[in-house]
């Protein structure tokens, strides 16, 4: 259940992105956030599970690609509208309008050009980005995911291709693959945590093992 908490402040909203390649955590680490965090942390949807959740067609054309791309890019905006009309202190994105360059089967000025924004502004949308690193197959990558699709493999390409994608953002904390996801969901909180105001930390992030 959410935790309580007994602020009634308006606070300044922070949009942070938590992002990585294909089964890197992300969906793990968002279930614990969902069922432990006060009312003022509002998880938002991933978007290109909206998309192919919805039935988006899904195609390794290049033509169906960028189009998908392009879906995922306006539903990831619209999320985050949503996301700001609640009072809350940070609004989490399961990953941001500048995963899709990792995505897109083209240049990067391609892709930014057929968003018509620009990569500059796209990375000053989001406050803070944490990194989740994909585990190698040895370390437990898995694709027990439905809507996974990739090997170990291309699931490490596309993971570096989301390092050199937010290259460049001023408060990003890369997470590495550990031996156990225990560890890694402890770090994860620990910089989710250094984003929120002090009345909703105090509230407790979980984190993992404690009572």
């Amino acid at each position: 259940m959410p935790v309580s908490c007994r602020c009634n402040e308006v606070h300044h909203r922070r949009r942070v992105v938590l992002t990585g390649g294909p089964g890197a955590g992300k969906t793990a680490l968002l279930e614990l956030v969902r069922h432990s965090v006060c009312p003022h942390v509002h998880p938002l949807a991933e978007s290109a599970g909206v998309v192919f959740g919805g039935g988006f067609p899904r195609s390794e054309e290049p033509v169906a690609r960028k189009a998908a791309q392009r879906a995922i890019f306006h539903v990831q905006r619209e999320l985050e509208v949503i996301g700001d009309t609640h009072n809350a202190a940070l609004v989490l994105c399961d990953r941001g309008t500048v995963d899709g360059l990792a995505y897109w089967p083209g240049p990067p000025a391609e892709f930014w050009s057929a968003l018509g924004t620009r990569r500059e502004d796209e990375l000053a949308r989001y406050d803070a980005v944490i990194h989740l690193r994909t585990p190698t197959a040895r370390l437990g990558y898995n694709r027990t995911n439905p809507l996974r699709t990739e090997s170990a493999r291309v699931a490490a390409l596309i993971d570096d291709r989301l390092l050199e994608a937010w290259e460049g953002h001023p408060r990003r904390v890369v997470i590495s693959s550990e031996s156990t996801f225990l560890h890694k969901a402890t770090h994860a909180l620990e910089a989710l945590r250094e984003e929120l105001p002090t009345c909703c930390a105090s509230g407790g992030l979980p984190f993992p093992g404690s009572p």
